[in-house]
């Protein structure tokens, strides 16, 4: 009797495909972001000085990172090398769901933001970038006299 060293079970390949097939047209968040164009997570938030941006990329050379902002928008763009082997070695692949190749994420920024003032840093995985806000914008107390 022939044993596969990697079972096969028809009813759970259904249902990994019609999972693939929800992820690739569903639009709704979930844990790995949007289905299409997620990549990488983002967290926003924001201080009373700052807009601060965390994109969750590991794996990514920060050489091939570009964070620009032009026009209220602010773009992250990269790419990220396969670690799986090339088709030459005619290795198997069983599983691959880390995502690999470019990738693009746009923001639109509050009008406050200063162009001038972002700064972007990569560590651990984690690109962190920090959008200064304009000076007149951010609240001030006034004394009554």
């Amino acid at each position: 009797m022939y044993r596969s060293l990697f079972p096969r079970d028809v009813f759970a390949e259904m249902d990994r495909l019609q999972r693939d097939l929800q992820q690739a047209f569903d639009l709704s968040p979930s844990i790995r972001g949007f289905a299409r164009q997620g990549f990488p997570a983002l967290n926003v938030g924001g201080t009373p000085t700052s807009i601060e941006i965390y994109a969750f990329a590991p794996g990514v050379d920060p050489a091939t990172l570009e964070v620009s902002l032009e026009r209220g928008l602010l773009s992250i763009a990269g790419e990220r090398k396969s670690v799986l082997p090339p088709a030459e070695a005619k290795a198997s692949v069983h599983i691959n769901e880390r995502f690999d190749g470019k990738f693009r994420r746009a923001l639109s920024m509050p009008e406050d933001a200063d162009p001038d003032g972002v700064q972007a840093s990569l560590r651990d995985g984690v690109l962190h970038v920090t959008v200064k806000r304009r000076a007149a914008a951010q609240p001030r107390r006034i004394a009554v006299q």
